[in-house]
């Protein structure tokens, strides 16, 4: 199960299967205004895919590990 560890005004930190990952707000922007109960509230679905039901936020491993590799095609927030 995925576990929120730490959030900073950048980004925040996850636990999933035993592996610690960092979402920055810069890479991430749909986590930006997010409460805190919707961020906590975070699903593994098919032991790849994390969930956020209730900001509908679907991303793989391969996506939250290497941002780079999927530009975001609309640029939520930033100018």
């Amino acid at each position: 199960m995925p576990e929120v560890l730490n959030i900073s005004i950048h980004g925040f930190w996850l636990m999933v299967a035993g592996r610690e990952y960092f979402l920055g707000f810069d890479d991430f922007p749909w986590f930006r205004t997010a409460t805190l109960a919707q961020l906590f509230k975070v699903e593994l679905l098919h032991g790849e895919h994390l969930y956020w039901p209730e900001l509908d936020v679907d991303l793989d491993l391969e996506r939250i590990t290497h941002p780079e590799k999927f530009p975001l095609l609309a640029k939520v927030g930033r100018e």
